[in-house]
């Protein structure tokens, strides 16, 4: 009986047909981030368990429910289930902390964490994220705001709106503790997990997906009234040079974010296109974390953007993907000799930057153009004994059907260019122009 091995649940693959549209939002956080001074990063994909308890928080759900932890040899790692602890790690055990300051990274990773599968929400995700330390100044809380913001605007999104929040510090967040736990104390009905988080960290219960738990936390008190000065003054400042970037947002005292190591300010950014999963950015500050990795006190913050929900929103609005690079020359040859130099002929193409097919199946020459036009090659050439004995043949332009003959020396594959000058397949191809070599006025073709 055959296997039949499917994905396992909450995953997904991405096929040939799509991946252009993960290089369309790939490509451009890259080059926003590189905009802004940020350098890639690259970190495992698994690490000690007692990284993620320590810096997400042991009474979240991330560690309490969605953690993918192994024991090998008596050693527990865990499957990252989000990109700031470890990216952390990394700056601190290879002493990116003692250069210059901020130090800015980004990174593209896959998360992984045990919930419930449904649209927006995998057990695998990807994200693009980056961090920031070095800096407690609230115009460092902007520019990374901006350059989340510049993303979203690159790829064409439309109707994301940005909510931000303040948290408070260490200080002001006991007082406002001891507030919630008064609030909630007089109320019946909250969840098994939020009787829990009274206790403990009652902030999360104002994350609670419960719908009663929801309805009970809409009248409790708000942290933005228990902030200290310094606090109050770097979240008022955040608002200016917010205005002063133009850039519009909404504060919501009710954003907590889902992990312990948030400090002062929190921001999302939401869509209410794609149902109950609208955050497509999160992120702020963690002044914090470093220290309590083991690092001295220095201030930093980041965001993670979704990559799978980003998807969705850009296939939902019709944004525009970079076209994905086409064959640009498919040899068709006939004949054990011509078939040689068919292999040739690619070999040198190829040392140039063109994409190139010839046929390695024994097709006949009928259906290796039918092979060619279904590939939507840009062009064609027919390689037989004549075309061998004459030392030419004829380059077809697939799209008008046009003919150019050029003969099969050493500088066919800078004629070849000439042909194609100025031709950009998809924005993922090399320039095809410019590759004749000649000086001043082309004399190629």
């Amino acid at each position: 009986m055959a296997l039949n091995i499917k994905r396992p649940n909450g995953t997904e693959d991405v096929l040939p047909q799509n991946v252009h549209k993960w290089h369309t939002v790939e490509k451009v956080a890259r080059d926003v981030a590189d905009g802004f001074g940020f350098k890639e990063i690259r970190v495992p994909t698994f690490e000690n368990t007692e990284l993620f308890s320590r810096s997400v928080g042991e009474n979240t759900d991330v560690v309490q429910k969605e953690m993918y932890s192994v024991i090998a040899k008596e050693t527990v790692f865990t499957l990252r289930p989000e990109g700031t602890a470890g990216t952390i790690r990394a700056m601190l055990q290879n002493s990116l902390m003692n250069g210059t300051m901020p130090q800015k990274v980004y990174y593209i990773l896959s998360c992984f964490r045990h919930e419930r599968p449904q649209a927006g929400r995998l057990r695998e995700f990807h994200q693009f994220g980056l961090e920031m330390a070095g800096s407690q100044s609230p115009r460092a809380d902007a520019e990374v705001i901006s350059l989340a913001k510049s993303i979203l605007d690159n790829l064409g999104l439309k109707n994301i709106e940005l909510y931000i929040n303040s948290i408070g510090c260490p200080g002001c967040r006991a007082e406002y503790h001891s507030a919630l736990k008064e609030y909630f104390r007089g109320r019946d009905g909250l969840c098994g997990t939020c009787l829990t988080r009274l206790e403990k960290n009652p902030m999360r219960i104002l994350d609670c997906k419960s719908p009663v738990c929801a309805e009970i936390a809409a009248d409790a008190p708000l942290i933005t009234e228990y902030l200290c000065p310094e606090c109050a003054e770097h979240f008022a400042a955040l608002k200016s040079y917010l205005g002063t970037l133009e850039i519009e947002f909404k504060v919501n005292p009710k954003i907590v974010r889902g992990l312990d190591y948030y400090t002062k300010t929190v921001f999302e950014f939401v869509t209410t296109e794609i149902g109950a999963q609208g955050t497509v950015c999160g992120g702020g500050r963690y002044d914090g974390l470093i220290e309590q990795l083991g690092g001295q006190h220095i201030p930093a913050l980041g965001f993670a953007m979704g990559l799978e929900r980003l998807l969705i929103v850009m296939d939902k609005q019709g944004c525009d993907y970079l076209e994905p690079r086409k064959c640009e020359l498919y040899i068709a040859a006939m004949g054990e000799n011509a078939a040689v130099k068919a292999m040739s002929l690619a070999k040198t193409l190829r040392e140039h930057g063109y994409w190139v097919e010839y046929d390695v199946v024994g097709r006949t020459l009928k259906a290796q153009m039918k092979y060619a036009d279904k590939i939507g090659t840009a062009f064609a050439v027919v390689l037989g004994d004549d075309e061998l004995e004459k030392g030419t043949v004829k380059v077809k332009n697939m799209a008008n059907g046009e003919e150019t003959p050029l003969p099969l020396d050493e500088k066919f594959a800078d004629r070849f260019g000439a042909i194609c000058v100025d031709k950009m397949f998809g924005g993922f191809g090399v320039n095809l122009g410019g590759f004749c070599g000649c000086e001043g006025e082309c004399s190629c073709g």
